[in-house]
């Protein structure tokens, strides 16, 4: 079995629904408290032994790849010069340039989430690899990659994270999969369908927040790429249903104690960072006191 130690991260998107904040600021590098969305995907693709992180952006995300670099002398010199009480915050910023190995590809082909894929595809080689989006996770425990990477040392074959449809308006916004299940949580898709509204949705299952794949989906991209109208986009769902097409087993794992968080999008993005500000032992009481005030 491959150990996985490469991920892709899609993070072309423009963010407009974060306008006008996003105009020069990438959505991606919005904070949850003090870190960048991104970071926490890339720190928990770090804890499950990825090394290797290729991150497809635009012209707008120059930001990002300052974040994960060194930092400059001005702010070391800054930081030196507070002595022993700035020292943490000098080694935490040094420690963000050596979580990974970074590489940058900048997003050219059709809109969709499949054109991330095909960018980084000479990057990837012949060996297993996650996808993720750089502005939505789900906390979870163990980490969902971590849940995922053990039901694909199990059945060594592509598996997609699924979490349960909260509402009626989720069927519009996620591709849905459905199928028989080999155990508890884990899914032999037999269907794929990319937004199909709650009528036709084949299950409750929302594909969302990441991938494992293996190498042959690249072959499918392209077969999926070959196939678009003019102006449509290219899904990796449209992918993975052809692979179904041709019998490979596909797996939905039903990521366990876990809270998905679409930070892309604004309430969502206001959870998250209260989630995260709870989490902070200095930030939890006074917050929780300021909550409880507030909705008196």
């Amino acid at each position: 079995m491959t150990k996985i130690t490469k991920a892709v991260i899609a993070a072309a998107g423009f963010g407009t629904r974060f306008l006008p904040q996003t105009k020069a600021m990438p959505k991606e590098m919005l904070p949850l408290v003090d870190k960048p969305i991104i970071q926490y995907v890339v720190e928990e693709l770090v804890s499950v032994g990825v090394e290797d992180i290729v991150i497809v952006t635009n012209q707008n995300k120059r930001s990002i790849e300052d974040h994960f670099d060194k930092p400059s002398e001005d702010l070391v010199t800054n930081l030196k010069a507070g002595g022993d009480k700035k020292k943490p915050l000098l080694q935490m910023i040094e420690n963000i340039a050596h979580m990974a190995n970074f590489v940058y590809v900048r997003q050219k082909g059709p809109y969709g989430n499949g054109t991330p894929l095909i960018n980084a595809e000479h990057l990837i080689g012949n060996e297993p690899f996650i996808y993720t989006w750089s502005d939505d996770f789900i906390s979870a425990d163990p980490p969902r990659f971590a849940q995922m990477i053990e039901v694909f040392e199990r059945y060594n074959c592509p598996v997609m994270s699924v979490i349960h449809a909260a509402g009626p308006k989720d069927y519009d916004k996620y591709g849905f999969a459905a199928g028989n299940e080999l155990e508890p949580g884990v899914i032999d898709v037999k269907q794929i369908i990319e937004k199909p509204g709650q009528l036709n949705a084949p299950s409750d299952l929302a594909t969302v927040s990441g991938f494992i794949l293996t190498p042959d989906i690249f072959e499918y991209l392209h077969q999926a790429e070959d196939q678009l109208s003019e102006g449509a986009e290219l899904y990796s769902n449209d992918a993975l249903k052809l692979m179904l097409a041709d019998k490979h087993q596909i797996i939905a794992s039903d990521i366990k104690n876990g809270k998905y968080f679409d930070a892309g999008n604004k309430l969502d993005y206001i959870k998250a960072n209260i989630e995260c500000a709870l989490a902070e032992p200095d930030l939890k009481d006074d917050l929780t006191e300021f909550l409880r005030q507030l909705l008196q």
